[in-house]
Formats: structure tokens, C-alpha cells, sequence
């Protein structure tokens, strides 16, 4: 059977390679029936060029300015997950990729509700690059351990499978063919998948396990600490499938998905924007990078202008009161009036709903 290598680590057969689809949706849906069913039953669904390249060529275009070329000194020493483009961000494309409608609708569709009750919780856009050798630190991301994702997002632990709270994703910037990398997933086979046993803890981080990242390092740690635990993680290496990216995919899966990254090609920089939501109600699920709040007062007034220019759905994913929301009173509309409409903001829909409670 044919291999195909990933970074300069290892090979794998040609059938655990993940191949995207076009989103394929109808009407008003943009995620078809395969999609959204993938997404529920095995806990990801990787979708094809999702974006409009010129918005992609934007935003690839500000990040390669911002971080260090692959190749360099500067870049075989970075590990850190994300940096300085992150949401809301002086580069317009990060804020209308996060925000765009396309998106906004198919996590909707995946989530079961409408775009208004999704809460946006993460999106910064990550540089990984690839190097000759890995860092000696357990916390390296090279090549990681398998892991679930929601221990840094949530407060509690996820709900049951059958009643999803939240929506993670990743969108690629660039082509695995060229830079390795693929991210890792192990599809869950039906409700008595072994790999999905609950409650889901089995991962470094969780309750008394110490946080590793490494795999190899992690996995010797619960080789001498956790034998039989080390015995049944072996299989979901095993098991993992591997997603063949270009420019524009994106990968959608859930805070409880086993998943992780993989070794790059040396030399090389793949850039990925990772963007996460969450249903309204679930407020135990955490905004990951620091919050939009804190950007007013910026001389260019970016927040204040990308708030008075939204959309209605487009401001509910970052909790701004929705059109006949109990916030909403004569007084409060002509305050953020007061503070936004100097930027374009319209507050009829804000009055129109008022005036219909009123009446």
C-alpha cells in the first residue's frame, strides 16, 4: 500500500488521509447533510475552500509580516501557541473571517440553533514551523500528544455527546503538501466506541495527570505512571486519521474530539487561524484569548467601528443585547446611541423591537 511521510518523522498508509469536500450545502444551509452528520457522529467534518481566496491572501499576507521566516534562528526557537494577531485585530481579514456569515451559519447548522445564540470564544491565527530536530521540552509542539481540547475551554466537562455545546475549527493558510503537519483526528465509531468511554479524562492535564505536550514525553509518562492507561492510548494513535489540507480548508471538530498535531517539513511555516464557538447558554465554556473588551480605547477606535458596522448576528456572537433583549429600554438605546452612532451604528431594530413589547 502506498505511504505518504508526514514532516520528517513518519509514514503512513495512503487510506488514513482525509480528504476535504466542497461544503455543498442548499437553500438557505451551507453545510450539506454528510457534513453536518459527520460533524455529530464522528466529531469532525474537514470542508474545502471555504473562504474567498482574496480574503485568505489578505490575512496569510499580515501574519507573514508579523511572524519570524521559517528557516531562521527566531523561528526554530518558537513553541508558543498563538502571538499577536488575534480577534478583534487591527488586520480587518482576521475580524471578517471570524465573522463571516458563511461561517457564522454553518456552525449554526452544526450546533442546531441560529447564529444569534452562538457566543464566539476563541480566534487568533497560530505560526507552527518545522524544525530539523524537536526541542528538548516536554511542552513542545512539534509532534503532540493525543488530546482532547475542552480542559483549557471549560469550566466543567462537556455534555454528552448527543447534545453538543460548542464548535471548534481551524482554517488552513497553508498546503500540507508543502509544509507537513496535518492535524490528527480519531473518528468515533458509534456510542460504544471504546476511544470515546466517558467521562473523558484520559489526557494530559486532567485532574492529577501533570500537563504534557510532547508525545513522546507524554506517553512515556503514562507508560511509567498509568500502565494500563499508556496500553489503551496506544490505540488511538492507531486509529487517528490525518486531514491533506490546501489554502482556504477548514477543519471542524469539538472540545471533546481526540485529536493533535503533527511534525512539519524542516524548514517551513504553517499558519493556521483557530477560531472556537459556544452555544449562548453554556457559559462555563470560557473565551481562550483575552477578550474584545479590553481593545476600546484604542486611538483608531477599531472595536467601536467594527460594533457599529456589524451585523445583528454578527454582534450577538460577541454578546452584545439582541433586539428585544430585557437590556433594551428607551434609556439604554439612546445611550449606545450616544456612544456608537457616531460610527454609523443603526438602532432601529433596537426601537422597532422595543416599541413591539411596548405595544
Amino acid at each position: 500500500m502506498n505511504t505518504v511521510k508526514i514532516g520528517n518523522v513518519s509514514e503512513v498508509s495512503e487510506d488514513r488521509w482525509l480528504e476535504p469536500r466542497g461544503a455543498g450545502g442548499s437553500g438557505t444551509h451551507v453545510l450539506d447533510d454528510a457534513h453536518v452528520s459527520s460533524w455529530r457522529e464522528r466529531g469532525f467534518t474537514f470542508v474545502g475552500e471555504f473562504f474567498p481566496p482574496a480574503l485568505l491572501n489578505q490575512l496569510e499576507a499580515a501574519a507573514r509580516e508579523r511572524f519570524p521566516d521559517a528557516g531562521t534562528t527566531e523561528a526554530d526557537q518558537f513553541t508558543n501557541f498563538g502571538g499577536p494577531l488575534h480577534f478583534p485585530s487591527a488586520v480587518r481579514a482576521l475580524n471578517d473571517v471570524t465573522l463571516h456569515p458563511q461561517l457564522l451559519s454553518a456552525v449554526a447548522e452544526l450546533l442546531e440553533v441560529i447564529p444569534a445564540n452562538l457566543r464566539l470564544t476563541q480566534s487568533d491565527l497560530w505560526p507552527k514551523y518545522g524544525r530539523g530536530e524537536k526541542l528538548a521540552d516536554a511542552l513542545d509542539n512539534s509532534d503532540q500528544r493525543i488530546h482532547v481540547d475542552y480542559p483549557n475551554h471549560n469550566l466543567a466537562h462537556p455534555t454528552e455527546w448527543s447534545r453538543p455545546e460548542a464548535v471548534e475549527l481551524v482554517v488552513y493558510l497553508s498546503d500540507v503538501e508543502v509544509c507537513g503537519g496535518p492535524t490528527a483526528v480519531v473518528p468515533r465509531h458509534g456510542e460504544d466506541d471504546p476511544a470515546y468511554r466517558w467521562p473523558i479524562v484520559d489526557s494530559p492535564g486532567i485532574a492529577d495527570l501533570d500537563y504534557v505536550n510532547d508525545r513522546c514525553a507524554a506517553e512515556a509518562y503514562f507508560a511509567a505512571q498509568r500502565p494500563e492507561l499508556s496500553e489503551w492510548r496506544k490505540s488511538l494513535y492507531e486509529r487517528e486519521r490525518y486531514t491533506r489540507f490546501k489554502r482556504g480548508d477548514v477543519l471542524f471538530y469539538r472540545h471533546d474530539t481526540w485529536h493533535r498535531g503533527t511534525p512539519m517539513v524542516p524548514g517551513t511555516l504553517r499558519l493556521v487561524q483557530n477560531i472556537a464557538f459556544r452555544r449562548a447558554e453554556s457559559e462555563w465554556i470560557s473565551i481562550l484569548h483575552p477578550g474584545w473588551a479590553w481593545s476600546a480605547y484604542r486611538g483608531d477606535k477599531m472595536l467601536e467601528r467594527l460594533i457599529a458596522t456589524a451585523s445583528l448576528d454578527q454582534r450577538a456572537v460577541l454578546g452584545f443585547p439582541q433586539p428585544g433583549s430585557p437590556y433594551w429600554t428607551e434609556a439604554t438605546i439612546a445611550a449606545v446611541a450616544a456612544r456608537h452612532g457616531v460610527f454609523g451604528m443603526d438602532m432601529t431594530p433596537y426601537r422597532e423591537a422595543l416599541g413591539e413589547s411596548i405595544g
